[in-house]
């Protein structure tokens, strides 16, 4: 990878500093292992060539561990000079006062910070004299600078460093002096301190919660790779949530799309190294991590309001080879009396792999079958891939004859399609980042959805995958294939399992774009199926980038059927929601491989609690649908999807709550808890919004399970058991039948008889859960509205009730009134945690004389009949 550049920069190096000058002195390198940041990123360097770029020189063992050469204190690289206020806060020019060892270093920046709002600074380094590739993500413009600001910002002159503070209690959150600044045009990199070795965020890997600070390189460059640890995969979240020491919470975004390394150190430190674009950062003050989530959001976009059906039982395999098949599936799931809401297919539905076709024998009755699960209820959704079929003859296949005549592909060196292969053979990439392209693409969703009525699109291999190296035809030889610095990627090299770097789009060459690739063929499949269908659009994605939410929702790829991708893919789930991407979910029983009985029951549990619940399998595993198992784990399975639907009002309110206020929907405990550092590391469990906690069993042969209940109460949904924890452990009975379901007091939730599908569901009656603190008192709410239509709640046309409860009364209050819930009744209401025996329970003023309370749990239980729609009271004495 060093070429002679680099020999030649070491040259040039050495003449215009002499050694004497350069070398640290002995004071210099007196640094502690854990604060070393390394001097030879891009090459092993012996002790000479070290010394030669006047770093330090001490080899330690084997592993990973600290740098062997690494930088003396004060190392010099740029000098800031003429800090000058600006409208918007401040700016600086910067000037480098030492040689680099890179090529193609810029010698003059431009600083720019920006004090855009209290909790949110932005800082720009960029090169004054020359535009370079940045982000086509559209962020808040801001004109002028906060008043008042929760940070403090300070400039070091020489060697240039920014410092960011908490203004109260003077906290440093960034410190860029640690190590020298560079900034060449394929090589950036900044380093900062961190206030604490927690650290959650940088997606997407598969790994605990809270990224290890020991030594650990995080590689972004999205790659079409089936998760395992310590690689890079499908998407790029270049965000982290940092907690410190006294439950304060803040959040750093790199606004930029170039295949980078993120390094871990632990001083504790965070290193940034991408190879282009320019250093755009935000900070984020919280001060509490829900409240750094919805900054880090205001700036990305807040996540799409999904169809209600879509958070029904999504149900695929690759491997329903016919129209015959699939069908019989869907009938299996009816007999077998599980819920379903959507049918998928894989590959199989195409002719010959290719998009927007369908196989004229196995799939003759295609339409006629979308048509058929639409009148039971059911919806449809079939994979799309990028890829487009490029060997046919001229004229046999409408989406490349078109997309040829439109100009809609990524073009090689020469300026023609470059051409990779995929599942159809020789395919050319269409270039979402063209306007063109999005009316293309347009185009040929409408013409098959004119055939074939689909209700949502499932877009895979989006990173983008491609089986051949580069293209067909290689990659050219040049400074884009083969960059001075490659990060830590999955096959060694930038075109590894994807198209030429250099191949260009109509923003900016591959090399740059690469991670954008799927966030912008969700773009454009969202804005396809608005147009076509008229309603919400449902689209899932394999790849993504930060604001990804804003469109489409995610599946975590390829995971195998084992126990270990089952825990993997809680905090992943916790992350993605992290990163304004709330409708997601692993496989259900795992894709590859075969998955036993009792890790698909458990799965099938924990999976009733991921936003997005689909079980996918792959071809030639042994089937894993419900209906596939004993009859003891169908049942199990049951009472978990039964479980799932009853509590969709609930599910459905906090999808609003993301899509209008930036919330998340699955939420790590620490979110709801950043007081006690005890939940800041748990990711064996999940909590849904504020108020419900999820312990699921995440490995083989058990039957009780540990879970952390943060100090409160807590009331099994069930209603048959109670916690009052001091913070603490706690073990719970979970026999294979069980999922552990907490509601936690202070909380009321809205629930719905279950159904065979959602559109049954949406009409039984309701229910509510009122979980009472020892004072007595509950809140919760309810959004309703068609549960398709595209903007009601910018428009107004939706239901929102509050439900609050003190003093020994329930009541309901309509915040936005519709006529959504007409004929919809409330039916039940049930209350936790009423410490004496009610004498007498009114409902509107009405007796009710067939409540029933238990005094070992304390519940109360009132059955009713009142309207939805209007407004109510229950009081009990």
């Amino acid at each position: 990878m060093a070429g002679p550049p680099l020999a030649a920069a070491a040259a040039l190096l050495a003449l215009l500093a002499p050694a004497a000058a350069r070398s640290p002195g002995a004071a210099g390198c007196e640094v502690p292992p854990g604060g070393r940041f390394d001097c030879g990123p891009e090459r092993l360097l012996s002790r000479a060539g070290c010394e030669a770029r006047g770093c330090c020189y001490e080899p330690s063992g084997p592993g990973p561990g600290p740098p062997w050469c690494f930088f003396p204190r004060g190392y010099r690289s740029y000098r800031a000079e003429n800090l000058t206020a600006t409208a918007s806060g401040y700016t600086a020019g910067l000037r480098r006062v030492a040689a680099s060892f890179l090529p193609g270093e810029v010698g003059s920046l431009r600083l720019d910070v920006a004090m855009e709002t209290p909790a949110r600074l932005r800082f720009t380094l960029r090169d004054p004299a020359r535009q370079r590739y940045e982000v086509p993500l559209a962020t808040p413009r801001v004109s002028g600078r906060a008043a008042s600001t929760l940070y403090g910002v300070q400039v070091n002159q020489d060697p240039f460093g920014l410092l960011v503070y908490r203004q109260r209690g003077g906290k440093v959150l960034l410190n860029t002096t640690v190590a020298p600044l560079f900034f060449a045009d394929q090589f950036l990199q900044i380093s900062t301190s961190l206030p604490s070795r927690f650290i959650s965020g940088l997606g997407e890997h598969l790994t605990p919660l809270v990224l290890d600070t020991a030594w650990t390189r995080v590689t972004l460059w999205n790659r079409d790779m089936a998760p395992v640890p310590q690689v890079n995969l499908y998407g790029s979240h270049p965000f982290y949530l940092g907690m410190e020491d006294s439950g304060l919470a803040h959040g750093v975004f790199l606004l930029n799309s170039n295949a980078m390394d993120v390094l871990l150190q632990p001083s504790p430190a965070v290193t940034w190294r991408t190879t282009g674009g320019i250093l755009d950062f935000y900070v984020f003050l919280g001060p509490d991590p829900k409240s750094v989530v919805r900054q880090y959001l205001d700036v990305i976009g807040f996540p799409f309001m999904p169809p209600y059906w879509g958070l029904g039982f999504h149900l695929c395999r690759w491997g329903y080879s016919s129209t015959d098949i699939t069908r019989q599936v869907v009938a299996n799931m009816t007999a077998a009396r599980f819920p379903l809401d959507v049918q998928w297919n894989d590959l199989d539905y195409m002719d010959a792999k290719r998009d927007f076709t369908f196989n004229k024998k196995s799939f003759k009755d295609y339409p006629d079958m979308v048509r058929d699960f639409h009148r039971s209820g059911l919806r449809y959704i079939m994979i799309v891939d990028p890829g487009i079929s490029s060997s046919g003859p001229p004229g046999t296949y409408k989406p490349y004859d078109e997309g040829l005549k439109r100009g809609v592909f990524i073009r090689n060196a020469t300026g023609q399609p470059l051409i990779g292969k995929v599942w159809p053979g020789p395919t050319a990439f269409p270039d979402f980042t063209n306007p063109e392209t999005h009316e293309w693409w347009h185009d040929m969703v409408k013409d098959f959805h004119d055939q074939v009525p689909f209700d949502g699109m499932w877009i895979d291999m989006n990173e983008p995958s491609n089986f051949v190296e580069g293209s067909q035809d290689g990659c050219p030889n040049n400074s884009l294939e083969q960059p001075p610095y490659v990060p830590g990627v999955f096959g060694g090299r930038l075109q590894a399992g994807t198209i030429c770097a250099s191949s260009q789009q109509y923003l900016s060459s591959h090399y740059n774009l690469h991670s954008l690739y799927g966030l912008t063929e969700a773009i454009a499949s969202h804005d396809a199926l608005l147009r076509v269908r008229g309603k919400r659009p449902f689209v899932i994605s394999r790849s993504t980038f930060a604001g990804h939410g804003r469109y489409a929702g995610h599946w975590t790829g390829d995971v195998s059927s084992d126990w270990e991708q089952l825990y993997y893919s809680v905090p992943e789930v916790l992350l993605f929601n992290l990163f304004g991407v709330p409708l997601v979910g692993a496989d259900i029983c795992g894709f590859a491989g075969d998955a036993s009985e009792e890790l698909c029951v458990r799965w099938t549990q924990l999976g009733a609690f991921y936003p997005f619940m689909r079980n996918h399998n792959d071809h030639g595993a042994r089937p894993q649908e419900p209906y596939a198992f004993s009859p003891a784990a169908q049942a199990a399975m049951r009472n978990a999807l039964r479980l799932r639907y009853s509590l969709l009002p609930f599910l459905y309110t906090l999808f609003h709550r993301a899509h209008s206020a930036g919330e998340t929907v699955a939420r790590p405990l620490f979110l709801e808890f950043p007081k006690d550092p005890n939940t800041w590391a748990v990711d064996r469990q999940l909590m849904w919004g504020g108020g419900l906690l999820i312990t699921p069993v995440l490995e083989a042969g058990k039957t009780k399970v540990s879970g952390y209940f943060p100090a409160g109460t807590w009331y099994s949904l069930a209603g048959d058991s109670t916690i009052h924890s001091k913070g603490q452990w706690i073990l719970l009975p979970a026999p294979l039948d069980t999922i552990n379901v907490h509601v936690r007091a202070g909380h009321i939730l809205p629930l719905q008889e279950p159904a065979f599908s959602t559109a049954e569901s949406r009409k039984k009656g309701m229910a509510l859960a009122v979980a009472l603190t020892p004072d007595g008192f509950a809140r919760g709410d309810l959004f309703w509205d068609d549960g398709e239509s595209w903007q009601t709640f910018e428009k107004g046309d939706y239901t929102e009730i509050l439900f609050l409860a003190t003093h020994g009364a329930v009541l309901s209050q309509l915040l936005q009134a519709g006529a959504h819930l007409d004929g919809v009744l409330l039916e039940a209401v049930t209350v936790l945690g009423v410490t004496s025996p009610p004498r007498q329970v009114l409902a509107n003023g009405a007796l009710v004389d067939d409540f029933s309370y238990r005094s070992d749990t304390q519940v109360l239980r009132v059955p009713v009949s009142l309207p939805m729609w209007e407004q109510f009271v229950i009081t009990w004495s």
